[in-house]
């Protein structure tokens, strides 16, 4: 996940700091507790890949979740998203696992405006950088589901539905007894596979090597893709390098790309 944090600029309020912040309204604060918590759907047997800690949220975040969600968030259904009925167009439609604080997709929605995106994050300090990303640089083809991707992909997305699914940066779980909690396990990736038409493709960025050789594994195993590069893949001009990213590079820090192909 992106890691760049914005400055903290709220959303149509006057400017204020962290000691003033106002807490949300208690209808958003319901509307956020279902993700919040992320319970289990019926049926549900997955690890999650995140575990929820009380982490810091800025002025702006929470002005933004306070007067966006409404806006430009779809609640989490167990039932299939009418996906031209949430954007008001029929258009190829990506799904963004672990958008972070939406750097990157703020900038790949940009470039690619005749694409829907649909993002999809658990944490409040991302959902509402991401939320004024969109309020504030009118990008129209983004919409969030907060909430469990694991659970929104399962009973949220169609069959042979996405064009694209971006995973970049998941958090790497990098002690050896927490790599069953990584998010791209052969049950979900066949999962994810399945919902990509024939002909779309499953983008992951990893700045974990023992990540890339995991990921390599998993999706090269599963039979609904096929690898685009002999194994690692450049990065492609649509999606950007990060800051985070930027500054790894010049340490030295290794970043590989996956590109496959659904078949």
């Amino acid at each position: 996940m992106n890691t760049n944090t914005p400055a903290d600029k709220p959303v149509n309020t006057p400017e204020h700091t962290a000691d003033d912040a106002q807490p949300l309204s208690q209808g958003t604060q319901d509307a956020l507790a279902q993700a919040g918590h992320a319970p289990a759907s019926p049926g549900a047997t997955h690890i999650r890949s995140f575990v929820h800690r009380r982490g810091h949220i800025t002025p702006r975040q929470r002005d933004a979740l306070e007067q966006l969600m409404d806006k430009w968030a779809i609640p989490y259904a167990a039932r299939t998203l009418d996906v031209p009925a949430a954007f008001g167009r029929q258009a190829p439609t990506i799904l963004e696992i672990g958008f972070g604080m939406g750097e990157t997709t703020e900038k790949i929605a940009q470039a690619r405006p005749g694409d829907n995106f649909i993002g999809v994050e658990v944490f409040n300090a991302g959902v509402g950088s991401m939320l004024y990303r969109i309020e504030t640089s009118k990008i129209e083809n983004v919409r969030i589901i907060q909430h469990d991707a694991v659970e929104v992909v399962r009973d949220m997305i169609a069959p042979d539905s996405l064009d694209g699914v971006h995973v970049y940066f998941p958090d790497p779980w990098p002690k050896k007894r927490h790599h069953k909690r990584r998010l791209l396990q052969p049950p979900f990736v066949a999962l994810l596979a399945s919902r990509i038409r024939p002909g779309g493709y499953f983008h992951c960025a990893t700045d974990w090597q023992d990540y890339a050789v995991q990921m390599l594994e998993v999706l090269g195993a599963e039979p609904l893709l096929a690898n685009t590069a002999a194994d690692y893949a450049p990065r492609p001009d649509y999606r950007p390098q990060t800051k985070f990213e930027t500054r790894g590079l010049r340490l030295g820090h290794g970043v590989w790309d996956l590109i496959f192909k659904r078949v």
